[in-house]
């Protein structure tokens, strides 16, 4: 498989492009994305079989399963990373190793359950705290150490959004390939 070939496999809606003039219409729908994911993977997968569960989505990528569990994990991050923002000034954030998150058990479980509902209440919340934002609010920032930046909520509200739809492109990418890789 070609490098080129790869990347579509690791980014098949792309990277996120953060665009020069964030928008209230770019937020409100980036909400919308966030808001949906919990039902779009619940929808995906409830009908899936163990061994469908661990199709992977390209060569050497994650299985269904852990792409979902992986969800659970980092969004239960972004709220955490929302709310120190809004309550503190500028905090310094802790990053996490998601690839090692994703070899443990509770992330190879073949049982969605727990993570769909995680998933729920995590975006519950989360669109109900990205909805009273004010232009203010939005403008404030966090310190991800390991990108070396600060980034605002209104640009990580866009991430969150992109990572979403990138994570829900990857099941779908996956079942369309049926265990090919």
């Amino acid at each position: 498989m070609t490098t080129e070939a790869l990347q579509k496999l690791k980014y098949p809606i792309g990277t996120f492009k953060k665009p020069e003039l964030i928008t209230q219409d770019h937020i409100t729908s980036w909400i919308n994305d966030i808001e949906q994911l919990p039902s779009t993977l619940e929808a995906l997968t409830k009908n899936l079989t163990k061994e469908e569960l661990n199709w992977v989505y390209r060569p050497d990528g994650w299985t269904i399963k852990q792409v979902v569990h992986h969800c659970g994990d980092s969004h239960l991050n972004s709220i955490i990373r929302f709310k120190l923002a809004l309550t503190e000034d500028a905090p310094i954030i802790k990053p996490y190793l998601e690839n090692r998150w994703a070899e443990l058990p509770d992330s190879t479980d073949d049982d969605l359950s727990n993570s769909i509902t995680l998933l729920k209440g995590i975006h519950s919340k989360l669109t109900k705290l990205l909805k009273s934002l004010n232009n203010e609010e939005l403008k404030r920032e966090f310190i991800h150490p390991e990108h070396g930046k600060r980034f605002s909520l209104e640009e990580t509200i866009g991430i969150y959004a992109w990572h979403s739809n990138h994570h829900t492109a990857h099941i779908k990418q996956a079942l369309t390939h049926k265990g090919e890789f």
